[in-house]
C-alpha cells in the first residue's frame, strides 16, 4: 500500500487518525490555515504525484466551513498530479433538499455532488446518505456504506434476549430501514422473530408534527430498538419516545450513524428518557452532546476496510459478507 495517501480535513481529524491507524498507514502531512480575511489557505506537505489520495472530511456543522475546506483540499491535490483522488465523506451535509417538491427551491444535493466533482474528486466513499438517490447526483463512481452492521453487532451484545425486542420505525421514512436491522438481528437470533413496528407520525402544522398511534407490534413489556440515518433536532425521536412509553415498553434503545444534534436536540433527547443513545463518531461530538446514556461506537474499521479494497480495486459490496470480527 505504499502507494496510498492518506490526508485529513479539520472536521474529524481523531477518526482520520483512527483510519489510518487500522490501515497502518501515518497520516499525510497538510498545512490548513485561515487567511486574516477568513479565506482557507491549504498546502499538501508532502509529495503526492501519481499517488492514491483518499481525503477524510465529513461535511458537518459548519458545514459551510467544512466543505470549502473539502474542495480546497482536492484542487490542490488535483493540481499536484495525484493519480487518483477519493473523497471519504463519513456525513454529507446539504442532503435534504434532494428533490424539487415545491416550486423555486434548488435541489441542493446535487449542487454539492457537483462542486466536490468538479474540484476534481474522482471517487466518493460515504455512509448512510440521507436519501440513497443522492448517489445518482455524482458523475464519478460512489461507494456508499451502511453503518448497520456496526450498530447490529452493538445491540447484540446490549439486548441477548432478542425475543423480547421490537424494533420500531419513527416514521414512515425509516420503514425500510427498521425492516432491514429486524431481518438481520432475527437472522443472528436464528428465530426470525424480531417483531416491528411504525410510528404514525403526521404533520400538524409546517413546523409541528405528532406522533399518535403505534403500527404493528405488539410493544408492551418489550425492548424497543428505534433506527436512523441521523439525529438532528430529536423532534421524532421524542415524539415517539414518548408513544412508546405511553404503551408500555420496558426501555428504549436508539441507535444512529450520524449524531447532528444541534438546536433543541439535547433538551428533547432528556425528555425522551432512553436507555440508551448510541451514535458513530462519523461527526465529532462536543462535551456538551453527550448525555450519560451516550455511546459512541467507531467507524473507523468499516471506512478503514472500504478504503483498502478500493485502493486494492477490490470489491467493497463483499465488505458486509466478508468483514472482519472487528467491521461485522
Amino acid at each position: 500500500m505504499h502507494d496510498l495517501k492518506i490526508f485529513s480535513g479539520t472536521a474529524n481529524p481523531r477518526l482520520s487518525q483512527s483510519i489510518a491507524d487500522y490501515l497502518g498507514v501515518p497520516l499525510g502531512r497538510v498545512s490548513l490555515g485561515r487567511f486574516p480575511d477568513g479565506e482557507i489557505s491549504c498546502k499538501i506537505d508532502e509529495d503526492v504525484r501519481g499517488r492514491d489520495v483518499f481525503l477524510i472530511q465529513p461535511t458537518c456543522p459548519p458545514v459551510n466551513e467544512n466543505l470549502m475546506e473539502l474542495l480546497v483540499l482536492i484542487d490542490s491535490c488535483l493540481r499536484a498530479s495525484a493519480e487518483r483522488i477519493t473523497a471519504v465523506i463519513p456525513y454529507f451535509g446539504y442532503a435534504r433538499q434532494d428533490r424539487k417538491d415545491e416550486g423555486r427551491v434548488p435541489i441542493t444535493a446535487k449542487l454539492v455532488a457537483n462542486l466536490i466533482t468538479r474540484a476534481g474528486a474522482t471517487r466518493v466513499l460515504t455512509m448512510d446518505l440521507h436519501a440513497a438517490q443522492i448517489q445518482g447526483f455524482f458523475d464519478v463512481p460512489v461507494d456508499h456504506l451502511y453503518a448497520a452492521p456496526v450498530l447490529n453487532e452493538h445491540f447484540r451484545k446490549v439486548v441477548p434476549n432478542l425475543d423480547e425486542v421490537v424494533v420500531v420505525s419513527p416514521d414512515e421514512g425509516s420503514i425500510k430501514r427498521a425492516l432491514g436491522h429486524a431481518k438481520r438481528l432475527g437472522s443472528i437470533d436464528k428465530s426470525g422473530g424480531v417483531s416491528v413496528a411504525i410510528i404514525d407520525k403526521r404533520r400538524t402544522s409546517a413546523t409541528t408534527t405528532e406522533q399518535a398511534n403505534i403500527l404493528g407490534g405488539p410493544i408492551e413489556g418489550r425492548t424497543a430498538l428505534m433506527f436512523d440515518d441521523m439525529i438532528t433536532t430529536a423532534g421524532s425521536i421524542r415524539g415517539a419516545a414518548r408513544v412508546l412509553h405511553d404503551h408500555g415498553v420496558k426501555e428504549i434503545h436508539v441507535g444512529v450513524t450520524h449524531a447532528v444534534l444541534c438546536g433543541p436536540a439535547m433538551e428533547r433527547l432528556r425528555e425522551a428518557d432512553l436507555a440508551s443513545l448510541v451514535c458513530t463518531n462519523s461527526i465529532p461530538l462536543a462535551e456538551a452532546q453527550r448525555l450519560p446514556q451516550t455511546q459512541v461506537l467507531d467507524a473507523a474499521p468499516l471506512l478503514g476496510e472500504a478504503i483498502k479494497r478500493i485502493h486494492r480495486n477490490e470489491s467493497v459490496s463483499k465488505l458486509f459478507r466478508e468483514a472482519p470480527e472487528s467491521v461485522r
